[in-house]
């Protein structure tokens, strides 16, 4: 059975050594010193390593049943949900007036990704819950708020998000679910929806649908739809639970990965809802909880790489395979071990470099959003709301690609199931397509994120690598050489690759549509050069004053290095996809594909 190992040393590095936490200007980052970040990672790595880790294959094998209306977890999830939540653990970042801890949402991050590395559908009950509790703290009234938010700050009621339709997926314009007003000021809500996650369980005691509908006679298209609060069980004034709801549980999908969380068909058939703020507004609602579910969904496509990279190497360092063409390194047995060959070195460290620069990189969102709400900065907010389709889209693309080659790893043994790494690669892969397939990643990063506020956010973004370079360039020679250099030529990719867009994006639109995809990967090659440069920046610094972890650091930087010579140079054969426009795309007649 795979084993996990939390990495709370290399969180510890991106948290005081790279971002600073400890002496940042955001609200209560003053409480973030090495003590304190040391015992929250510590705990909840146990937490994750002793209890989650243990329940992924056999929660994975289990999966979930429908029995008599009600959908039944794994054996022993339960059990676990009750002392995650008796932690206080899904309440970190939460509003204290509600019952949250009100800790800083980077520090959140931290510990989603261990529980998601862990255990990923496991952790999917409380992360849906809290993008849930997010919409309604954002969006919905006083009462509302007092009703739901203190049971669902800590789960004892989860939260689901209810969009998609069997003729609809992202053209939410198409729905037919409607909400018919009634005389006490709710609505009744009829309709199905599918692929709704954790829509129903036996491990809390509640649950709370976030769904989306059309009240009569709204305009057409998205512009008419309403977001409405439809609990499974109807809460009474005093907070005690009433009658049962008129929803049910159509049924549950069979799925290629995440068994241990139901994906449900969900039936409302006049189903009592209350609406959560104006009427035809519902996508501004929504997408409160569908940016942070995206954040979420790229700390689940590198968490999983993650875990999935920690076998790999135990398994390459233990089995024995062939021998070192420059020389035999284990004279006292049949072969040496895989890990002496280039390729599978190769393998290693693009999984190595990869994941490190993906920590650092949502880390770093984090601490944006913090600063976003925190300090109501609009400039991170839009320097965020750039990067989400990023974090989201090429985090889970290459974190599948590492799941794969982990897999890889193991030869024939990665794809038995006994050995568990397919499993990473199963759960990995619906990271790309839900909360947007990663293709509308793309066109949101390309349509809507680089032109908004004028551009004003993406040149934010270019500021910002050219400082660093600037402000840098002193710190030795080979520091330049070894990643400023590649992080310019990278970053002038990109900028080329925008100007692109300006220039023929208009009056050819297909030009930029065929390049948002490739557009999405070079941005996040650059973003990932970003924090690799950052990370041995911040390495060079500690090692002049402290030797005494001199291996750590000089493999960070070694990391890096790797990354810089042999991942980011991929900008350029973006740029030059980007550069041949629509028509090798569009050329084919349907009818002759």
């Amino acid at each position: 059975m795979p084993s996990y190992a939390p990495p709370t040393k290399d969180m510890m590095f991106v948290l005081q050594d790279v971002l600073d936490v400890q002496n940042c200007d955001i609200p209560g980052y003053e409480d973030l010193d090495a003590e304190f970040i040391s015992s929250v990672l510590n705990e909840s790595g146990k937490l994750a390593g002793n209890l989650l880790a243990p329940l992924n294959a056999t929660g994975d094998a289990e999966g979930c049943h429908l029995e008599n209306g009600i959908v039944r977890t794994p054996q022993g999830f339960k059990d676990a949900f009750d002392q995650v939540k008796a932690g206080g653990w899904p309440s970190l970042d939460c509003d204290p007036e509600y019952g949250g801890q009100g800790m800083p949402f980077v520090i959140a991050s931290a510990v989603t990704e261990m529980f998601s590395s862990a255990n990923m559908a496991f952790s999917m009950f409380q992360g849906l819950t809290h993008g849930a509790y997010s919409a309604i703290w954002a969006h919905g009234s006083d009462a509302q708020k007092q009703k739901y938010l203190p049971k669902m700050t800590n789960c004892d009621w989860t939260g689901t998000m209810n969009l998609t339709e069997p003729h609809c997926g992202t053209d939410l314009g198409q729905m037919r679910t409607k909400a018919i007003p009634q005389s006490d000021g709710s609505f009744q809500v009829t309709g199905q929806k599918i692929f709704i996650s954790a829509g129903d369980h036996d491990m809390a005691e509640n649950i709370i649908h976030l769904v989306l509908a059309k009240i009569a006679g709204a305009p057409e298209g998205i512009r008419g739809v309403s977001l409405f609060i439809v609990p499974k069980f109807m809460v009474n004034d005093d907070g005690s639970l009433g009658k049962r709801n008129n929803l049910s549980v159509g049924k549950l999908e069979e799925k290629m990965g995440i068994h241990a969380n139901p994906t449900c068909v969900m039936n409302y058939d006049g189903a009592t809802g209350f609406l959560v703020g104006q009427e035809h507004k519902g996508m501004r609602a929504m997408f409160t909880m569908m940016n942070e579910a995206r954040v979420g969904v790229g700390v689940q496509g590198y968490s999983q790489a993650e875990t999935a990279y920690q076998n790999a190497l135990a398994y390459s360092k233990d089995r024995l395979q062939g021998r070192d063409v420059t020389g035999v390194k284990n004279p006292n047995g049949p072969a040496d071990p895989l890990i002496v060959h280039p390729d599978i070195r190769r393998n290693l460290m693009e999984q190595k470099s990869f994941i490190e620069g993906a920590r650092a990189l949502t880390f770093w969102g984090a601490q944006l959003i913090d600063r976003a709400h925190r300090l109501k900065d609009q400039d991170a907010d839009g320097l965020v709301s750039l990067m989400t389709p990023v974090i989201k889209g090429f985090l889970t693309d290459k974190g599948f690609d590492m799941c794969v080659q982990a897999q890889q790893v193991y030869g024939g043994h990665g794809y038995i199931e006994e050995w568990g790494m397919s499993q990473f690669a199963r759960d990995a892969r619906i990271t790309m397509i839900y909360e947007g397939a990663n293709g509308i990643q793309g066109l949101d990063l390309v349509g809507r994120k680089l032109g908004q506020d004028g551009g004003k956010h993406v040149m934010a973004f270019f500021d910002l690598v050219r400082a660093f370079i600037s402000e840098n360039k002193d710190i030795n020679e080979a520091f330049g050489k070894d990643f400023l250099e590649p992080l310019k030529k990278a970053s002038k990719d990109l900028q080329g690759a925008a100007m692109y867009f300006m220039q023929n994006g208009i009056k050819a639109p297909n030009n930029a549509l065929a390049g948002s995809y490739d557009f999405m990967h070079m941005f996040g090659h650059v973003c990932l050069g970003l924090m690799w440069a950052r990370m041995a920046k911040a390495s060079i610094q500690v090692l002049k004053n402290d030797k005494s972890d001199a291996a750590f650091y000089e493999t960070k930087i070694a990391t890096g290095r790797y990354y810089m010579q042999r991942q980011l140079p991929a900008t350029g054969l973006h740029l030059a996809r980007i550069q041949s426009g629509a028509d090798p795309v569009m050329v084919l007649e349907a009818a002759n594909f």
